[in-house]
């Protein structure tokens, strides 16, 4: 299993909007994606606003490329995303999963 990590940040203003974007929309979406098995959201207050991270969880590479396309690191972000975000990563880092909850 491959864990694809990414932040982004957004105002205080935004955050609970951006939260329901990505809870409601973007992340639900992503279950057309063949080999996509789920997702964490991970949220906390920092001093510029609120930083949120993303671990979306994949079968295997292949089923990343299909998400994310052939440049694969690319962050995937949504012009409805863009406008909420304050800054993001342009990359995405990948990591092959050796534990996670039962």
């Amino acid at each position: 299993m491959i864990s694809r990590i990414w932040h982004g940040w957004t105002s205080l203003e935004n955050a609970d909007a951006y939260e329901k974007l990505l809870t409601a929309e973007i992340l639900p979406g992503i279950h057309r994606v063949e080999g996509y098995l789920g997702a964490y959201l991970l949220r906390r207050e920092v001093p510029e606003g609120v930083e949120f991270v993303t671990i979306t969880l994949f079968e295997s590479m292949e089923a990343v490329r299909r998400f994310a396309g052939e440049d694969y690191e690319r962050a995937v972000v949504p012009a409805e995303a863009r406008k909420l975000l304050s800054r993001f990563d342009e990359r995405s880092a990948h990591y092959e999963t050796v534990l996670r909850p039962r």
